[in-house]
């Protein structure tokens, strides 16, 4: 849910999870927190809380330690972002993480705009949930419309305690002082204090209220610009440390046993022998949970090995890729008729023009370029756990769960990690990576293998789409029907006007692990409608960018579609043979996005990209040069999902668990044929930009080929292998 305020209160309660978001629904411990010993933690200096409402003050109860107010107490629970400390240094904290969106950065120039510092000035801790206040996750693109204003507030509070500080003890008006580089001036007697100078020796704790307003963004100086990413440089140089970089003294590594299929069952008389016959080695057994640990990755994955163990596979008739599509359907929760008699009916048979068809959307994996990993250690019953996740406190719940601990007792931390694309919101490596630990009373690492990643991790799920839409010939859209089975129901309302409708998401049984993905079901429900408002249009004899134009009845949406289709050329494009065009347009999570697409299809059917335009708007641009960065990679993993990506899987088994038999975008693909167009609208608050870019490819690579070719492909992806499916 976006809201429409330019300063949202503090905690996220207003954001419901949306259905698809399988992994997340499982709902999260209340824990409380004490004030004394938060503030305990810190340090001394400047330390600036949140005085949270009574709703907010609620959702934060999840953070650090436990109440001392007894039970039925009114909570004490604060948020802290901000703190100065003695010798100057700008720290801010937030439970949000970088996992290759660049975060960090932006986040930095919103407190160092408010404190008139620059953006290096400010040091921000992410994701240690010992350091940091509750947060439910990065994902949702949620950090820059609910981060970012909070720790603007924050930085904006302090600043006025600084003020009044160095106006109290100059004995002058505050309006005569003036802040800038760190240091507190005052221009008419040439007076200067740093903000370490001025705090030193004293801890002061002030609270923001509610009516706290930031630099308007119209003012802003520090945001709104280019910046550099932050500590760039240490990822250049291999100097920054992922999960899998953490090393501890005493450390091994661990494996774990897998299944050779889901569903398949452990046997007893598991026979470790020649495992623990190894130097070294150490085999820990947990009930059905197998694993190992050795000084080193290739000692631990021949004790892997060198275990033998027997499964009981899964029985009956069990879905496949080919088959998952009517598996929904059979399986679906709400089976629902036809209406041939109401309105919608009535509708449709009046249309001039109907299009009734069906869209398949694959499974695919979320391949991010840092398999799951995790060190555990264990100090007593207290557990510490780096792992790359966007869920640090998440993580930290299922540790709890996992083996009984309260919540001081574990403490996650999450180095920058490199990309989860929605893929890292469960803890699996940190929980086995935890087991292990504590079987053999030794820190363990554990990092999954490319194939463990494929195969079991969470897919973005699989989807059926069915869709009947009319319009009358002069192009006004009359009636609409979308159902989507299983895949979810994010991005599923049209931005066009449409007088009957009847719109509906579904859930069904999935043979597959599934989950988040970038933009949830947003890109399933925008292929299907774009393609389907294509057909429409093609069916009038209507030119698709008209047609569009004609029905949109969202302003926003209706200005990067112009945007999009100037910069690409579509009016007038000379078009050679074997070419086509296309182009898509939505929104979604306060973003709003166009897409066009020149395909080149050769007589073997053999798809080349020619070039792609994306214009995208999410409000005020915070940091163009990262948004572009967002959007392009945006656009080049949908390129992915669009044209090759598809998890194929029989007997329970994935089929194509490795780079070599799951195609990605490679640089020929993609190389200077992304080009991005950034709408900015200084006028409105800031969206997060890290989802929405990619849900309007798809349709605009199927309407290209259709263009080229004649023939409409209604399932993604449009090209395995890099060539149309055979008729």
């Amino acid at each position: 849910m976006n809201r429409n305020t330019d300063h949202p209160t503090f905690g996220e309660l207003e954001f419901e999870l949306e259905p698809e978001r399988y992994e997340l629904l499982s709902g999260l411990a209340s824990i409380e927190l004490d004030r004394r010993d938060f503030l305990r933690s810190l340090g001394g200096g400047l330390v600036v809380l949140c005085l949270l409402g009574r709703a907010e003050a609620q959702e934060a109860r999840r953070g650090r330690g436990q109440s001392g107010g007894g039970s039925g107490a009114e909570p004490r629970e604060i948020g802290a972002w901000l703190q100065i400390g003695e010798d100057g240094g700008i720290t801010a904290f937030t439970g949000k993480v970088e996992v290759g969106q660049n975060a960090r950065t932006s986040l930095s120039q919103a407190v160092a705009d408010e404190l008139r510092v620059p953006v290096d000035a400010v040091a921000m801790v992410m994701g240690d949930t010992d350091r940091v206040p509750y947060d439910r996750g990065t994902f949702g693109s949620r950090t820059t419309p609910t981060m970012a204003p909070q720790l603007r507030r924050a930085a904006s509070a302090a600043r006025s305690i600084l003020v009044g500080l160095a106006a109290e003890q100059w004995g002058v008006d505050r309006s005569e002082i003036e802040l800038a580089e760190g240091a507190l001036t005052h221009p008419p007697s040439g007076r200067s204090i740093g903000f370490g100078e001025l705090t030193h020796g004293r801890r002061l704790v002030e609270a923001i209220e509610e009516d706290d307003t930031p630099r308007p963004r119209d003012r802003w100086e520090v945001a709104g610009q280019d910046a550099p990413k932050a500590n760039g440089r240490d990822f250049v140089t291999g100097r920054h440390q992922y999960a899998s970089d953490i090393d501890r003294p005493g450390m091994l590594r661990g494996k774990v046993l897998r299944p050779p299929a889901f569903g398949a069952a452990l046997k007893p008389g598991v026979d470790a022998s020649n495992a623990e016959a190894v130097d070294g080695v150490m085999v820990v057994r947990d009930g059905d949970f197998i694993g190992v640990v050795a000084p080193d990755e290739p000692m631990a994955e021949r004790a892997l090995e060198a275990i033998r163990a027997e499964w009981t596979m899964p029985e009956g008739d069990l879905p496949t890729h080919q088959t998952l599509y009517d598996h929904f359907k059979r399986t679906a929760e709400d089976r629902r008729g036809r209406d041939d008699s109401g309105p919608l009916a009535q509708a449709l048979s009046k249309a001039d023009a109907v299009i009734e068809a069906s869209y398949t959307i694959a499974p695919i994996a979320h391949a991010p370029l840092e398999p799951r990993a995790a060190v555990a250690e264990w100090d007593g019953d207290r557990l510490t756990v780096w792992t790359g996740t966007q869920r640090p406190f998440g993580v930290r719940e299922e540790l709890m769960a996992a083996f009984g601990l309260a919540e001081d007792q574990v403490r996650v931390i999450v180095p920058d990690t490199g990309s989860g694309y929605g893929g890292k919101h469960t803890g699996d490596a940190a929980v086995e990576a935890a087991r292990l630990a504590r079987a053999v009373g030794r820190p363990v690492k554990l990092v999954w293998t490319r194939s463990e990643e494929f195969t079991w991790a969470y897919f973005r799920p699989a989807g059926l789409i069915e869709a009947r839409a009319g319009a009358a010939k002069d192009g006004t859209l009359s009636a609409w029907e979308f159902t989507n089975y299983n895949s979810g129901g994010s991005g599923i309302e049209p931005p066009y006007a449409i007088a009957e409708r009847d719109i509906a998401f579904i859930r069904a049984d999935s043979p597959l692990r599934q989950g988040s993905y970038r933009a949830l079901a947003a890109t399933a429900n925008h292929f299907a409608r774009e393609s389907i408002i294509d057909e429409l249009a093609h069916a009038l004899g209507m030119d698709p960018l008209d047609f569009r134009r004609k029905n949109l009845n969202q302003d926003r949406v209706r200005a990067v579609l112009d945007a999009a289709a100037e910069r690409f050329g579509w009016e007038g494009a000379n078009v050679e043979p074997g070419h086509g065009i296309g182009l898509a347009c939505g929104m979604e999570k306060g973003g709003h996005v166009a897409s066009c697409a020149e395909v080149a299809v050769d007589d073997s059917g053999r798809v080349e990209i020619v070039r792609t335009v994306t214009a995208f708007e999410c409000g005020a641009i915070v940091n163009p040069l990262h948004l572009t960065n967002q959007v392009s990679g945006s656009v080049v993993q949908g390129i992915g999902g669009a044209l090759f990506e598809a998890i194929t899987f029989e007997n329970g088994r994935i089929l194509n668990d490795r780079f070599s038999r799951y195609r990605v975008p490679r640089l020929s693909d993609v190389f200077d044929r992304v080009e991005v167009v950034l709408v900015d609208r200084s006028d409105l608050p800031s969206a997060g930009g890290g989802e929405t870019p990619i849900v309007a490819i798809a349709p605009a690579f199927g309407n290209a080929i259709f263009a080229a070719t004649g023939r409409r492909i209604r399932a993604l992806p449009l090209a395995p292998g890099g060539r149309l499916p055979e008729v």
